[in-house]
């Protein structure tokens, strides 16, 4: 007899999947000068896959008292050995992710992703349903 774990997660923000080609530390710097943010660079966020060993992603946080905002690059930093090695292997076609949790209505839904589509870094911005992942508990913190 075989038991599986189905654990439900509770995914209390809203997920970005971001398009470019620019160096994640331009668009950082790119969403603190159009958004008026202040993404600041994390230690890298090293995701540890139980047989095939961690996989780090570069990690920028921005933290007020009713506003998170993470970014996370997708794509693992080298070296890696995966052949996916994504954050978010059902979602590699993004290149970055922008987890917001919290935050009033100029950071939210449609407004938001307006304000990240003007950004001259990013080539295309969508919404996505954390749900709907098969991956969600990689961004779970």
């Amino acid at each position: 007899m075989t038991l599986t774990l189905d654990a439900e997660y509770d995914c209390d923000f809203a997920l970005f999947g971001l398009v470019s080609s620019t160096h994640d530390y331009t668009l950082a710097w790119a969403f603190n000068r159009f958004l008026r943010l202040r993404l600041v660079r994390q230690p890298d966020f090293v995701l540890n896959l139980v047989q095939q060993g961690p996989l780090a992603f570069s990690y920028y946080l921005y933290a007020k008292e009713a506003l998170t905002l993470r970014l996370f690059r997708n794509r693992a930093l080298p070296p890696s050995t995966l052949a996916k090695p994504f954050l978010a292997p059902d979602i590699r076609e993004y290149d970055y992710l922008l987890q917001v949790q919290g935050g009033a209505d100029e950071l939210a839904g449609t407004e938001l992703l307006d304000r990240l589509t003007a950004v001259p870094a990013v080539r295309y911005a969508s919404e996505l349903d954390p749900y709907e992942l098969k991956y969600k508990e990689n961004l779970i913190f």
